[in-house]
């Protein structure tokens, strides 16, 4: 009899142990949560042509000097996260995070040829970044706390982008029209899991992406230089750190 209970209760124990694994093979987790992204943004030199009839070469040189050594920054913003973590070892896993895209307020300031010389709120656009990034998780399944290393991807794209017209050197450059390329940037990832029970856990993790888009605007110019319209271009860099906590759910 007493071999029967001391066997029962190792079945139990076993039972209650393998229960409580989280993060093995197999498992499915999924998130949501918020996102602070702070950009480290940058802006090369930008370029502006016109027709080569005089008063387009007055305008695009005009432009070229105000705009030579300018300067760009973009604003911290927030948003909700969504994600889907798999387990394809106990330790190796991807993760699917998307968001819903965030408003990026660019800052402009020219250091040449331009009254006033600092220019907020320039430009506005929505940022869709989708990312797939590989994780190692440390530490066994069981384990409360999962710290782990991650490498991967985000395709970026830039929607609903608008220039601040009220402003007069903002509209005679991009008051026609403003556009951010799409691309591709590798996301550097560091977190860790807090595992709360079986089913419930808590990850944070901190993401660098080098990230830069080339900026394209065309502007109706100045009335002050016959109105000759302006094509611009340059190559924004935006470089964030995003801070990501997020409660995850075991399926």
């Amino acid at each position: 009899m007493k071999n029967i209970i001391k066997f029962a209760a190792a079945s139990l124990l076993v039972i209650g142990t393998s229960s409580a694994f989280a993060q093995k093979a197999g498992d499915f987790i999924g998130g949501i949560g918020g996102a602070l992204i702070v950009p480290n943004a940058s802006i090369g030199t930008l370029t502006t042509t016109s027709t080569s009839n005089p008063y387009g070469v007055a305008t695009a040189n005009y432009f070229n000097n105000a705009l030579n050594g300018a300067n760009a920054t973009i604003g911290s913003t927030s948003t909700l996260v969504f994600s889907g973590l798999y387990m394809w070892t106990d330790n190796i896993a991807t993760e699917l995070t998307i968001g819903i895209p965030p408003t990026m307020t660019v800052d402009l300031y020219l250091p040449n040829g331009s009254d006033p010389k600092s220019h907020p709120g320039a430009a506005t656009a929505k940022a869709l970044t989708p990312s797939l990034v590989a994780k190692y998780l440390f530490n066994a399944p069981g384990d409360t706390w999962r710290p782990y290393l991650g490498l991967g991807f985000t395709y970026a794209s830039f929607n609903s982008v608008s220039a601040n017209t009220s402003d007069s050197t903002v509209n005679a450059l991009a008051g026609t029209s403003a556009s951010l390329s799409s691309s591709f940037a590798p996301v550097f990832n560091v977190g860790t899991i807090y595992n709360i029970d079986d089913k419930w856990s808590i990850n944070a993790s901190i993401s660098y992406v080098p990230l830069k888009t080339d900026a394209t605007f065309t502007g109706p110019g100045s009335p002050l230089l016959g109105s000759q319209p302006v094509n611009t271009t340059g190559t924004l860099t935006i470089n964030p750190m995003e801070y990501v906590v997020r409660l995850g759910y075991k399926f």
